[in-house]
């Protein structure tokens, strides 16, 4: 039985001291809701997550802002959404994560999760929201192909349907893809000395584990304000963001708080001094849970060295040594972008689900 419009209520989500308490109560339902919904959609567990994994970057948001709304009936949590967009100087666009749980959207709920996301763009003044679907790969029916023109979701997902008639628009798809971490990787090992023959003497490799080590602090934090910048985007408005040390630090921080155990894989520039590719490797749950691949990038003015391969490669084979137990590594990449899909592919990355990435002017 469909429960009336007038059973849900719209409650701001505090965030709490610590997840223990009464007051942690919505909060723990965003991880709750957030996985079961990425379960449902994608079709595998390798996007878990844990209220313990989201509580420090929500406790310190010196550089984003994030809220949280979440739709109830009495004192069951059915549906959640949370915001997130820079803070300074007039941002242009607001992220946002709209989940319901499976067994209860068409009641409703999905509305007014999405008028709350937007009217907290239209506070803050920002013009871009932005949301991202999750879709499994084998859906079979019509699909609906991005502005890029590549990749496409299912047209007929309850997802897709909500976005095109609230007004967004397919900007954007990603491939998720996973690694087997259980077998040998010979291949791995092949392919890093391939490319560190090509890449030659001025780009030399180095890694860290979280924290950065002082020596690599300052020098890392402007690659990762290029991610922002560089990676294909299509037609989605992106906020430029600025890292400096403190930045730097500050997200080490919440990372180690999260209990999150994050590799870095970097290339140094040896003439100019300058890191100009890295990659990320980070496991935040238990020691055999999937790992995630986050950010990987070069610097567009190096790229033509086989510097992606490296970083990809070398955080690999250290990750063994460092996460032995995880199973499988999971990441997404922009369809069009093919020369990192194409390093996943020849290392033996698989695609299990899609992305798309929607946007709508207010």
């Amino acid at each position: 039985m469909t429960r009336p419009a007038t059973a849900l209520a719209l409650t701001r989500i505090p965030v709490p001291q610590t997840l223990d308490g009464d007051d942690a109560r919505l909060f723990r339902a965003i991880a709750e809701i957030g996985t079961a919904v990425c379960r449902h959609d994608a079709g595998h567990d390798h996007l878990d997550h844990t209220a313990q994994e989201l509580l420090p970057s929500w406790q310190e948001q010196v550089d984003r802002t994030q809220v949280g709304y979440a739709v109830e009936a009495g004192d069951e949590v059915l549906g959640i959404v949370t915001t997130v967009h820079q803070n300074g100087d007039a941002p242009r666009s607001l992220e946002f994560d709209l989940l319901v749980s499976p067994d209860r959207w068409g009641e409703g709920i999905e509305e007014m999760l999405l008028a709350a996301a937007e009217d907290e763009a239209r506070r803050h003044g920002i013009p871009v929201v932005q949301t991202y679907s999750l879709h499994r790969a084998d859906t079979p029916g019509e699909k609906l192909v991005p502005g890029t023109g590549w990749g496409s979701v299912p047209a007929d997902d309850r997802q897709t349907r909500l976005m095109v008639a609230h007004g967004y628009a397919l900007e954007q798809v990603e491939r998720n893809s996973v690694l087997d971490l259980r077998e040998p990787l010979p291949l791995v090992e092949a392919m890093l000395a391939e490319a560190l023959a090509a890449a030659g003497p001025d780009y030399r490799p180095i890694a860290w584990t979280l924290p950065t080590p002082d020596e690599w602090v300052e020098k890392i934090a402007y690659p990762i304000s290029r991610m922002s910048t560089d990676v294909p985007a299509g037609d989605l408005v992106w906020d430029e963001e600025v890292w400096d040390a403190a930045r730097v630090r500050r997200r080490d921080a919440r990372l180690q708080a999260a209990g999150t155990t994050v590799s870095v894989s970097a290339v140094l520039h040896e003439p100019s001094g300058t890191i100009v590719a890295y990659n990320e490797l980070a496991l935040a749950g238990p020691a055999d849970s999937a790992t995630s691949q986050w950010g990987t990038l070069v610097l567009r003015e190096h790229r033509g060295h086989r510097l992606g391969t490296v970083v990809k490669c070398a955080n690999l084979l250290r990750w063994r040594d460092i996460a032995p137990e995880s199973p499988f590594v999971s990441t997404f990449n922009a369809e069009e972008n093919r020369p990192m899909l194409d390093i996943n592919e020849a290392i033996g990355f698989v695609g299990v689900s899609v992305a798309g990435a929607w946007q709508k002017t207010l």
